[in-house]
């Protein structure tokens, strides 16, 4: 292939990445799918994009080049008859004779040396795709690049034959660009002067001793060159900090992070499960108070509860009873909320057909309840047959709801959540005011916003992110990184995951909010791993990874999934405990008791967790640490992320460099559990 009497070697080529020439809207007026390749032109390697329908055309036909270029004077086009919401400012050479950027009101392709790539972001849209963010070191940002079918991993990887693409310590979206040339990187180690002595030889004494030389020299800065020590093939080369000549970074977009963990993880220790919770008078004072309840969790997150007991403990997991509370103050609480939830009830019940006709609201309510409860548990005796009672209360309890949380009202999936409570209490009132306090661990899971979901959903990327890269590298190859196929579990934590019996004893396991407040998150992590090998080792693509999940359904086994859960808790949580406590990979700590005894070895934990180097994010998620105030942190809708990236192309000044950290220490010890 030939253009302007240069010869062309494909080294890459990927189908289905698009521009975006509307930030609000994408359907297909507003897309132009295209190719993304590395051409190797006269020797110089180049990044280009290109629409499909010049994909057998000649070369792009917009150029960006160097700004004290080898000849040519520079301009910036503009197409003055058409403003998009984002334009593309382009610099091209006047004495090439080449079209125009958007001559004809259509977006054109572009070509980038990669020695002029100075920076490139890779992030994900809350539920959506993988997008990237190119910007030249003339300070040119380049329009998004929308990979619809999955590829970034990939175009990275081959980008890795030409440049150094170095991390950000302090953001691992962000990918800065060097030449595979020791002594442009020893020129910016010099600039920041983190070394006392000569860095002339930095480069070669990293690659001889990464250990002393990070370490030694790094030890001024706060998790600086973290994760550095990975493998080559594990981390797009050792992170280095960037040129302080380059451009500085316009305001971070949020979305789902590339978060990986720089501690060493260690051996996986071993969990014991226990017995269920079979004794309760004995933890009941003479006025009839629970005297420790701390054990009572413990014992309950370690075993579950036996079923005899169930329905008088679930009122206290769910708030129905404080923990405090005697015998006499309980017996209160039951005539002040029935009485409270009658006046509820009366309020729907006494709405006349007529009145109904007028409220749509209400309507609607009771047309979507009516029909879930039609098709919740009806395998389940207390909810079978046509004329079953157990029906008409889960109609009742679920519309009532709707008159004590107006806002929210009633969302699909609450009847899930509310047929256990019911089938165990067996009790009207009782279900009732247990369903409140279900909903008040997870009513935002049904905000119509779904920010909350979106929030679970990054959570658990970065947990598996750490647990697992290369999991999560597959599944990014197969435009699965979202994680959008666990949707539903997290939504009604496992309700259709496992057996109506299984789900007791998961619910009042998760209720103690033990180890952390995020295990449900856990949870899915130890499903996905247990899924590992089966998802690696097949040729799956986005279809049949989301087939394979969805067939699990009643095929996990509870117990070693929350075996799993709290072993990674573990793992992550003392990531060095193997080292402190002078244990082996053949003798891995179990786990036998809170903590696994007493005063000392909380201790020792203690000082495990202030010497590991988990990723803040990863603590944040596991309750290690208070969670950042950014907004970074809240996934927002794709037209609004959209809308900011975008408006990034049309500033020229805009920047790249790294924002500065935010340190995070811990508020607590890790919590005592079983």
């Amino acid at each position: 292939m030939e253009s302007n009497g240069e010869s062309h070697k494909l080294v890459f080529e990927k189908e289905g990445v698009y521009l975006h020439t509307n930030a609000k809207r994408s359907n297909q007026d507003t897309t132009i799918p295209g190719f993304i390749r590395i051409v190797e032109r006269g020797g110089e390697p180049a990044l280009e994009w290109s629409p499909l329908e010049e994909a057998r055309g000649s070369a792009p036909a917009v150029f960006y080049t160097k700004k004290d270029g080898e000849g040519g004077e520079e301009e910036t086009n503009f197409d003055p008859g058409y403003e998009p919401d984002w334009a593309v400012i382009s610099t091209v050479k006047r004495e090439r004779d080449h079209t125009p950027v958007r001559e004809t009101g259509q977006w054109g392709s572009f070509s980038l040396p990669l020695s002029e790539l100075y920076s490139l972001r890779r992030a994900r849209f809350s539920l959506g795709r993988n997008f990237l963010v190119l910007t030249s070191r003339g300070g040119h940002p380049l329009p998004p690049l929308h990979f619809h079918r999955g590829g970034t991993m990939e175009l990275l990887k081959a980008l890795q034959r030409y440049i150094i693409l170095a991390p950000s310590p302090v953001d691992a979206r962000l990918f800065l660009a060097y030449p595979h040339d020791s002594g442009a990187l020893s020129q910016s180690f010099d600039e920041l002067q983190l070394f006392e002595e000569g860095s002339s030889d930095l480069v070669s004494r990293f690659i001889q001793d990464p250990y002393a030389t990070t370490f030694g020299g790094f030890s001024k800065v706060t998790n600086f060159f973290r994760g550095a020590l990975r493998p080559q093939d594990a981390a797009l080369y050792p992170r280095s900090n960037q040129d302080s000549h380059g451009p500085a970074s316009a305001e971070e977009e949020p979305g789902f992070e590339l978060i990986t963990c720089g501690a060493e993880l260690g051996p996986r220790p071993e969990v014991q499960r226990g017995e269920p919770l079979d004794r309760w008078e004995e933890f009941l004072d003479p006025e009839g108070r629970v005297s420790d309840p701390q054990q009572i969790k413990e014992l309950i997150f370690r075993g579950g509860i036996t079923p005899s007991l169930r329905k008088e403990v679930w009122k206290f997991l769910l708030g129905f009873y404080p923990w405090n509370s005697t015998s006499k103050e309980r017996e209160d609480i039951v005539r002040v909320k029935t009485d409270e939830y009658f006046r509820m009830k009366v309020q729907w019940k006494s709405v006349s057909e007529e009145q109904e006709m007028r409220n749509s609201l209400l309507r609607g309510y009771r047309s979507l309840i009516e029909r879930d409860v039609s098709r919740t548990d009806r395998h389940n005796t207390f909810f079978s047959g046509n004329e079953n009672p157990g029906l008409t209360l889960l109609n009742d309890v679920l519309m009532t709801y709707c008159m004590y949380n107006f806002d929210l009202g009633y969302v699909q999936g609450m009847s899930d959540l509310l047929s256990p409570i019911l089938f165990v209490t067996q009790n009207e009132v009782e279900s009732f005011w247990c369903l409140t306090g279900f909903m008040d661990l997870v009513h935002q899971n049904f905000e119509e916003s779904q920010e909350a979901m979106k929030e679970q959903l990054l959570q658990l990327s970065v947990l598996l992110r750490a647990l697992d890269p290369e999991l999560c590298d597959y599944l990014d190859s197969q435009d699965s990184g979202s994680l959008c196929f666990c949707f539903r579990w997290l939504l009604i934590w496992f309700k259709r995951e496992f057996s109506f019996e299984d789900i007791l004893t998961l619910w009042e396991v998760l209720w103690t909010r033990l180890p952390c407040p995020n295990f449900h998150l856990l949870m899915a992590c130890s499903i996905l791993e247990s899924q590992r090998g089966e998802l690696i080792g097949s040729d799956h693509d986005f279809n049949t990874i989301l087939k394979h999940i969805n067939e699990l359904t009643m095929k996990l086994d509870l117990q070693a999934v929350l075996r799993g859960a709290e072993a990674i808790y573990l793992q992550l949580t003392h990531c060095k405990v193997s080292v402190l406590q002078t244990h082996t990979p053949e003798d891995p700590p179990r786990a036998k008791g809170p903590y696994y005894g007493g005063a000392d070895s909380r201790a020792a934990y203690l000082l495990v967790f202030e010497q590991a180097e988990l990723p803040v994010k990863v603590r944040e998620v596991l309750g290690l640490c208070p969670p950042t105030s950014s907004d970074d942190d809240t996934p927002s809708s794709e037209p609004s992320e959209t809308e900011a990236l975008l408006s990034q192309s049309q500033a020229e000044g805009a920047t790249a460099a790294v924002q500065s950290g935010i340190s995070c220490q811990p508020k607590r010890p890790p919590p005592t559990y079983p």
